[in-house]
């Protein structure tokens, strides 16, 4: 029970790796907190994580013991950020843990020049300036104890280049740059800032994961195909799980990290060592 006593928000929670992370830090102790938009974006051409499975995700973690509460809104906004941040703090007293997971994967599949100013703005606004705003609304709640984790999932795509994806790889970039500020910033007051980095995570039904396939799409690779493309490009021939990140955030998450700040850890099979 790592996380017997804390208190952990998650965003993104409704699938993929927050589902992920929120059924391994319930299975640790955790109380939860868990945020997703529940609804689409314009821009996003496929489905986001929706309401009904939000409180899926919930209904899991409490049969693993966990305590969790629910917010919907859109990290795009400090209002409704501040929302969550207030329901979990009114529920629990206190956010030790924050997970920077919410993002999106599209508008992608064009060239940098063909994408317009709308497409660029919303990948940023979700992936970059959301965990800005997270991070704005819960750090002042840690301040006083001198304690905290914020662990921002990035991506391989924040530590190099991909053909066609220019702002998910800015956004990225721009998130492991954040997090090696935001330690600084605070590493005299014992807030802990990491960053992890997934590589090509299979999409498991069981946590509704579905990012690998909208990659695919964007790129024209046979969505019958894809899993078996993806893994032909890693050096350990195989794809990522999904708790491979969730076990690293627990960590991250826990007091066995304590000495860590302004990592950026890879859970990639080797992909960006080559």
């Amino acid at each position: 029970m790592r996380l017997s006593g804390k208190t952990a928000l998650i965003t993104g929670a409704a699938r993929g790796l927050g589902r992920a992370c929120a059924l391994r830090f319930a299975e640790e102790g955790a109380d939860l907190a868990l945020f997703d938009l529940g609804g689409d974006i314009d821009e996003v051409p496929y489905p986001l994580g929706g309401a009904d499975q939000l409180e899926h995700t919930a209904e899991l973690c409490r049969k693993l013991g966990a305590a969790v509460v629910t917010a919907t809104g859109d990290i795009r906004s400090q209002e409704s950020v501040a929302r969550a941040v207030e329901a979990a703090t009114d529920r629990f007293g206190r956010i030790d843990v924050l997970v920077n997971n919410a993002g999106i994967v599209a508008p992608s599949g064009k060239d940098l020049h063909e994408v317009d100013e709308r497409e660029w703005a919303v990948m940023l606004d979700v992936n970059l300036t959301g965990a800005w705003r997270m991070t704005k609304a819960v750090v002042p709640g840690m301040l006083p104890r001198r304690s905290g984790s914020i662990i921002n999932v990035a991506s391989t795509a924040g530590l190099v280049g991909y053909r066609r994806f220019a702002g998910y790889v800015a956004s990225k970039h721009g998130l492991i740059g954040l997090t090696r500020a935001a330690a600084l910033d605070y590493a005299p007051l014992k807030i802990r800032v990491n960053a992890i980095c997934p590589g090509s995570v299979r999409d498991d039904p069981l946590v509704d994961g579905r990012m690998l396939v909208e990659i695919a799409r964007a790129l024209d690779v046979p969505v019958q195909e894809h899993e078996g493309t993806f893994a032909q490009g890693q050096p350990a021939n195989e794809l990522v799980e999904p708790d491979d990140i969730a076990a690293a955030a627990l960590w991250l998450a826990g007091d066995d990290s304590r000495r860590v700040t302004g990592a950026v850890i890879t859970v990639d099979g080797g992909y960006t060592v080559r």
